[in-house]
């Protein structure tokens, strides 16, 4: 960089002359970051707008374009008691079916622990799960053993419990010096869980899961006996309030039972999968449940709503971007400029610009065309009669009834949620009662056939990524190519700058060695 001396001896404004030299090179410089900005901002609008075809394309039309998506059914249950989802292939029809039992897990709920006091009364124990089995009142002897050195080690004996979960028998190990917390965290490892409550002074042991083959059971040794009595949790007498004959209260597992046209089905859930119906039960009744399966007519009405809605959202969208005003007297604002206005003044002028970014895009015409052309065109039939969305009750509103940008959207006769068409007769409704599977075939053809156009027009190329419209990828090495021209254009501003600083360096310089020689002269003169 030159030396830049700044009208020292000439008195000039050496900045504000290199600054003017350099003008148009510098305006070069903010014309580029301008474009720069707004080929972003274009950037951003296609993201934006890419998005919500993407997303018309991925979920509205991949969801409608097989007939399944709209012959559905439907049961409706005559009590809150049932649920039911109705597959494709259950057969409309009316059933009766009982509820006669739900599914439960086993779970054990052991008494409350107590501890006899010298007055012979008892009380409620103290335990912790810190507190030793041996404590809890079972009998452990012990073992001897001699170390390495030759000294006797005795330690408490070992004695095996057992327990059954799921139908397979464990046994555990146990001894005195095993805490509460070691022993419940054995049996949780064995396929129950346990848990011991400090305050209430309980074990409690549940199965794994719901059902009758997930229930477990205590092992009928004595080491299983006397540990399940010392933890409120052993065999007690048979009586009419526990006929179970367990300490605390025993719930055992159980399936759920239910009859369907007078044949009985089990299940270890509360769920049952019976020729197409998914059935929950959530309680028992003593009435006859009805359940009547047949044609899911408004579901059916809703999914063509929800598509033709979805595609208006769409195209009105498209429509809007493509004939937006014009933007051209709001050019790109400089940093100057910006200092000028107000921050309300500066989005209001660069909203203008946003909104007409895509105005007369090619790329967005060309999508924008093949939607409105494939719904116009219609449906050929299996039969060969090509049908239009017309002959459902379902058309635009017309070139001057319609609202601005709303001129290619659809209205469903009879759509109590359209202003526009509420008031007509329902032809759709109508035509889903008479022949479903008509409607089914045109609606999802005329989806498939969006969904294969979409498909193709969002195709990977040399330009544009996979599920793209526009040219993404052209637009990316556009934006950089502007960074590279904006580098470029600062280097050459300050190249300039050296250049004509160092001229005016030179020229301060000889002005300088001037004013010296002039001081030395009129110095001798004077002399």
């Amino acid at each position: 960089m030159a030396i830049r001396l700044s009208g020292m001896n000439s008195g000039m404004d050496t900045d504000a002359l290199v600054e003017a030299l350099v003008s148009a090179k510098s305006e070069k410089k903010k014309t580029l970051e301008k474009a720069q900005k707004k080929h972003e901002w274009t950037q951003d609008a296609w993201k934006t707008l890419n998005s919500k075809i993407y997303n018309f394309y991925s979920k509205t039309l991949s969801n409608t374009r097989f007939k399944t998506d709209y012959l559905k059914k439907a049961t409706t249950s005559s009590s809150s008691a049932v649920s039911v989802v109705t597959g494709s292939k259950a057969p409309n029809c009316v059933q009766e079916m009982k509820v006669i039992s739900l599914s439960k897990a086993g779970y054990h709920t052991g008494a409350q622990l107590t501890t006899t006091g010298e007055d012979g009364k008892s009380s409620k124990a103290s335990y912790s799960t810190s507190t030793k089995l041996s404590e809890l009142g079972i009998s452990f002897g012990t073992t001897t053993s001699v170390d390495d050195e030759g000294n006797e080690i005795e330690a408490s004996e070992k004695r095996m419990f057992t327990i059954t979960s799921g139908g397979e028998a464990k046994e555990i190990e146990i001894s005195g010096d095993m805490t509460i917390a070691e022993f419940t965290s054995k049996l949780s490892g064995a396929g129950v869980t346990a848990n011991f409550d400090e305050k209430n002074q309980r074990f409690y042991i549940s199965a794994s899961g719901n059902g009758v083959d997930s229930d477990f059971s205590y092992g009928d040794d004595a080491t299983t006996n006397e540990v399940l009595n010392s933890m409120g949790l052993g065999r007690t007498a048979v009586t009419d309030d526990n006929p179970d004959g367990f300490m605390g209260v025993r719930l055992m597992g159980a399936d759920a039972e239910i009859e369907l046209n007078g044949e009985r089905y089990t299940s270890t859930t509360n769920s049952f999968e019976i020729n197409g119906l998914s059935i929950t039960v959530k309680n028992t009744t003593d009435e006859t449940i009805t359940l009547t399966t047949a044609q899911d007519t408004k579901g059916m009405y809703d999914t063509v709503k929800k598509m033709i809605k979805e595609y208006n959202e769409l195209i009105n969208e498209m429509d809007k971007l493509y004939t937006a005003p014009s933007a051209r007297k709001y050019s790109m604002l400089s940093k100057e400029e910006k200092e000028e206005m107000s921050d309300d003044e500066i989005k209001d002028w660069e909203d203008k610009i946003k909104s007409a970014l895509l105005r007369g895009d090619s790329t967005l015409n060309n999508v924008a065309s093949a939607m409105k052309s494939i719904m116009s065109q219609g449906v050929k039939m299996s039969d060969g009669r090509q049908m239009y969305l017309s002959d459902f009750g379902i058309a635009t509103a017309g070139y001057f009834s319609s609202a601005e940008n709303e001129k290619n959207a659809y209205h469903i006769d009879g759509d109590p949620d359209d202003a526009t068409s509420a008031g007509k007769e329902d032809k759709l409704s109508a035509m889903i009662a008479e022949d479903p599977e008509q409607v089914a075939d045109f609606f999802s053809s005329l989806s498939k056939t969006l969904y294969t156009k979409l498909d193709e027009l969002m195709g990977r190329t040399e330009y544009s990524s996979a599920f793209t419209v526009y040219n993404d990828k052209l637009m990316k090495t556009q934006y950089t190519d502007y960074t590279t021209k904006i580098t470029k254009q600062e280097e050459m501003v300050t190249k300039w700058e050296d250049y004509y600083y160092k001229k005016f360096t030179a020229m301060e310089t000889a002005m300088a060695s001037l004013q010296e020689k002039q001081s030395a002269i009129s110095g001798l003169i004077g002399s």
